[in-house]
């Protein structure tokens, strides 16, 4: 894959609810493999207080609660996606965030495919530029960003790059 312009990070998070099902996991890697670079991966499991400083924006409001509780429930995955316009990529792949209309009216998207209600609705993604630096910095506290973009984006846009197995990542071509 060579890209003509830049490529745009984002945030991808897959959900507890769909990591509990080992298939619906692998089916999400695969779509995901199938049309980014994969920057960073990392699978965890947060704590209550992660999920509240997560989420602190939203504190007040009536799902709160609800989505605090689902999100630190258990494993999820976390991902540093790369492409052109990934965020605005990434957002179309995974659908509406309500559930009830991603079913009819976005059928062959993620949340269409595999989502359960409002909050579990199987994935998360930034909304914008500003908001993939941060949530990139919240799940990935060692990745310079800036650094990347800077060393690493001109070399994985000309596509000298491979994709290894073992760690689910793409990485930097060895020479040989």
């Amino acid at each position: 894959m060579r890209c003509a312009k830049a490529l745009q990070l984002t945030l991808a998070v897959i959900k507890p609810d769909a990591v509990a099902h080992p298939l619906i996991l692998e089916t999400l890697h695969q779509k995901i493999l199938e049309n980014f670079f994969i920057i960073r991966k990392n699978d965890l499991v947060w704590r209550r207080e992660d999920s509240e400083n997560f989420y602190a924006e939203h504190a007040g409001c009536y799902f709160y609660q609800r989505l605090v509780e689902f999100m630190s429930s258990g494993p999820m995955r976390a991902y540093i996606l790369a492409r052109e316009d990934a965020i605005t990529y990434w957002r179309g792949m995974m659908g509406p965030t309500k559930v009830f209309r991603a079913h009819f009216t976005s059928p062959n998207t993620l949340r269409g495919q595999y989502g359960l209600t409002d909050t579990r609705n199987t994935t998360h993604g930034s909304d914008s530029i500003e908001s993939a630096k941060k949530e990139i910095a919240f799940f990935f506290p060692e990745f310079a960003a800036d650094e990347w973009m800077e060393r690493e984006e001109p070399v994985f846009r000309l596509g000298l790059i491979e994709y290894n197995e073992q760690s689910k990542v793409h990485t930097l071509q060895e020479t040989r």
